[in-house]
């Protein structure tokens, strides 16, 4: 069974930063496509960032150049670093991967999700 077991979320005021740390566990044995979702109260789930294996990133524009993603393959860790954070930027972050074991094929895989709340 893949587990995702995200770490960094809080409380931080308008303009400041935070980092997610997001680390699969160790019965996985390849990762393609790693990233960050976020639901706010009462809207839809929505993509902050992806990073494939190779490196490429893919941004929201929402957050552009306020946040970088980066990953260690070596780790099967994800990162997000959240900078300028807005009040908007308050919700629950959720790591995403896409992944296979040994036992099974690759499959779409969720943590249990980190609150993120940015106070004006």
């Amino acid at each position: 069974q893949v587990q995702l077991v995200e770490s960094g979320g809080g409380l931080v005021q308008a303009g400041g930063s935070l980092r997610l740390s997001c680390a699969a566990s160790e019965s996985i044995v390849a990762i393609r496509t790693m990233g960050w979702y976020r639901q706010a109260p009462g809207k839809q789930r929505e993509l902050v960032a992806s990073i494939t294996s190779g490196g490429t990133p893919t941004f929201a524009d929402s957050v552009k150049g306020r946040f970088t993603i980066s990953r260690d393959n070596a780790k099967n860790t994800v990162y997000l670093q959240m900078n300028s954070l807005k009040g908007e930027d308050t919700a629950i972050y959720y790591c995403n991967a896409m992944a296979r074991t040994i036992m099974s094929r690759w499959s779409t895989y969720w943590g249990q999700g980190t609150q993120v709340t940015v106070s004006s």
